[in-house]
């Protein structure tokens, strides 16, 4: 049986092209948004291109009942988990004393809580297992604070902090805990923007270096992995 690599937030961006990377790489692979749809389109193209059948589930992570929905159907297949990678998330630009009433829940709902619930939902298997790979798609907003940022910042530092937990309590377990920290990508959270492409990093980089990262000996963990554009933030 093919090794399984669960991964959130899997129909756009860096999700999408995790998906890809790991489904062409032989892995089984089960992912989840909110648009059907999407989901949809995602399956069929990874089945067409790749002959591969992923697993895909329709879920609002930032819902903690949804959530709980989703770890089910992990768990209906009754194999164990390999790779996990908590890639769902949202950014609300705005600053902390100008933005709307919610903001910063929402964002912790998506970014924060989704991670957490999923890792323990997740880990517990991994323990009996005594392997596996957690990877937890932070930011550059993890480390760097930008103006306009507010929530997003606040959720991506707490995410930081949790994956750097989770590296400390799991080592013992063979479990290796990777934050991964990108800049810029070229995904939806920039739509509409006059920058030229080149100006980003694409998130079939992204994939490839944690696909990289993950095929390390399991004598060695990348505890953080920082990329950012060639030329810098964008801010």
């Amino acid at each position: 049986m093919n090794k399984l690599a669960v991964i959130t937030g899997g129909t756009k961006g860096i999700g999408k092209a995790l998906v890809e990377k790991f489904a062409k790489e032989g892995f089984e692979v089960i992912t989840c948004a909110r648009n059907t749809k999407d989901l949809n389109s995602l399956k069929q193209n990874i089945n067409q291109n790749l002959d591969k059948n992923i697993r895909i589930f329709g879920a609002d992570l930032s819902e903690k009942n949804q959530i709980q929905d989703f770890l089910k159907f992990i768990k209906s297949s009754a194999q164990k988990v390999d790779v996990l990678i908590n890639n769902t998330g949202v950014f609300i630009p705005g600053k902390i004393h100008q933005e709307e009433e919610g903001v910063l829940e929402k964002q912790i709902q998506t970014n924060l809580y989704s991670a957490y619930h999923i890792c323990r939902g997740i880990i517990p298997g991994m323990i009996s297992q005594k392997e596996g790979a957690i990877f937890n798609i932070c930011s550059t907003a993890s480390v760097t604070p930008y103006i306009n940022g507010g929530s997003y910042c606040i959720s991506k530092y707490a995410l930081y902090g949790m994956t750097k937990v989770l590296r400390e309590e799991l080592k013992e377990h063979n479990i290796r805990v990777t934050a991964v920290l990108p800049g810029a990508t070229l995904t939806a959270s920039w739509a509409g923007t006059d920058l030229p492409p080149e100006r980003f990093m694409k998130p079939e980089d992204v994939a490839d270096l944690i696909w990289s990262v993950y095929k390390l000996s399991n004598n060695t963990v990348v505890e953080d992995l920082l990329l950012r554009p060639q030329l810098g933030d964008i801010s």
